[in-house]
C-alpha cells in the first residue's frame, strides 16, 4: 500500500492534464461566504475520530513536499505541518477539494483522499507528529527590531484568533502560527491581503488590509520566532 500511493504522488503530476478541471467557488469576497462553515466532506471529516496508524500511510503522498517528519521547507515553498491542528488540516484539505482555495499543485494530492475519513486519518496523523526543532526564521541584519515591532502588531491584531503565543484554536479552525516558516507566512499574508487566499478569515483580511509589506514581514517574523506548542523531536530536523 505504501509503495503504491508513493508511486501514485510521483506519477501525480504527469497525470494531471487528465485530471478534471479544478473546481472553484467563491470565497473571501463572496458575501454569502463563511469562513469556518462546516459543510460537506468538511463538516463530516471533523465529526470523524481519526486513525493515526492509517494516517501515517496515507501520509506517504505528503511527505515528498512537507518531508516525512512534517518539517516543511525553510524557504517556506512548503509550510511545516507537524503539531498543526487537525482541525485545521482537515479545513484546508476539504477547502482544496472543494475548490475554495486555489492550490493546483496541492489539489492533485488532496484528490487522492478517498472520503471524509481519509481525510480525518492524515490530520490526526500529522498533528500527533513531534515538533522539529529549527524552522526557517527571518535572517536580516536588523532582526531583532523588526520582531519587535512584529510583536506590537501581532498584540494588536492577531492575539485575538492565533493566540498569546501563536498556538491558534483548535475549535475555530484557528491555526497555530508558532514556528511556522517565515517565508511561508510572509507569502500567505501578502495573499490574504491582496485576496487571492479565498478561504481565508475576512476579519484577517480586514485587519491587515492596511499592513504594508515591511509590516505584514514584521509580524511573519515574529511569529517564526515562537515556540509552536507541542513535543520537540529528538534528534531530528
Amino acid at each position: 500500500m505504501k509503495i503504491f500511493l508513493f508511486l501514485a504522488a510521483m506519477m501525480s503530476a504527469s497525470v494531471a492534464l487528465a485530471e478534471p478541471p479544478i473546481p472553484k467557488k467563491e470565497g473571501i469576497e463572496s458575501r454569502g461566504y463563511t469562513w469556518n462553515a462546516q459543510e460537506g466532506e468538511k463538516i463530516k471529516a471533523l465529526k470523524l475520530k481519526g486513525d493515526k496508524v492509517k494516517g501515517e500511510e496515507i501520509y506517504e503522498i505528503c511527505s515528498a513536499c512537507h518531508l516525512a517528519s512534517g518539517a516543511g521547507r525553510p524557504d517556506g515553498t512548503f509550510p511545516r505541518l507537524a503539531g498543526q491542528h487537525a482541525s485545521v488540516l482537515i479545513k484546508q484539505m476539504a477547502d482544496i477539494r472543494a475548490g475554495l482555495r486555489d492550490n493546483p499543485s496541492m489539489y492533485s494530492f488532496a484528490i487522492m483522499l478517498a472520503n471524509p475519513q481519509e481525510i480525518a486519518d492524515v490530520s490526526a496523523y500529522i498533528e500527533s507528529q513531534c515538533i522539529p526543532p529549527s524552522n526557517g526564521k527571518y535572517e536580516g541584519s536588523d532582526a531583532a527590531v523588526r520582531i519587535t515591532q512584529g510583536k506590537t502588531l501581532y498584540e494588536k491584531q492577531c492575539l485575538k484568533c492565533h493566540g498569546k503565543n501563536g498556538e491558534g484554536d483548535r475549535k475555530q479552525l484557528y491555526p497555530a502560527v508558532a514556528g511556522q516558516h517565515y517565508k511561508y507566512l510572509l507569502r500567505q499574508a501578502i495573499e490574504i491581503r491582496e485576496g487571492h487566499r479565498r478561504n481565508a478569515n475576512l476579519e484577517m483580511l480586514r485587519a491587515i488590509k492596511t499592513y504594508n509589506d515591511d509590516m505584514l514581514s514584521a509580524v511573519s517574523a515574529y511569529q517564526a520566532s515562537l515556540k509552536m506548542p507541542g513535543v520537540i523531536c529528538k534528534n531530528k530536523k
